[in-house]
């Protein structure tokens, strides 16, 4: 297979996401355009590389991804007032 791709712009980027294939969330990393093809004939595809929480990265279909609505709470947010 000879190796093609292409970076792709995505409004996503480095903002944690959903993969609704397999519900697996993490960081959007990049979108890149791929000949996924093994054959002679070209096939592309625009697939979504996240790194997940072990931080080993996964793709996905672009079309698979979606904002992760439900982010982690920090420290900062997690304090609970003491009262006097």
């Amino acid at each position: 297979m000879n190796e093609q791709y292409e970076y792709v712009p995505h409004r996503l980027l480095r903002r944690r996401v959903r993969d609704i294939a397999s519900g697996t969330e993490g960081v959007l990393m990049a979108v890149i355009n791929e000949n996924v093809s093994d054959t002679g004939i070209e096939r592309w595809m625009e697939l979504a590389y996240i790194r997940g929480a072990s931080g080993r990265e996964f793709t996905t279909a672009v079309t698979n991804v979606e904002p992760a609505h439900d982010q982690p709470t920090t420290a900062a947010t997690r304090r609970v007032p003491r009262s006097t």
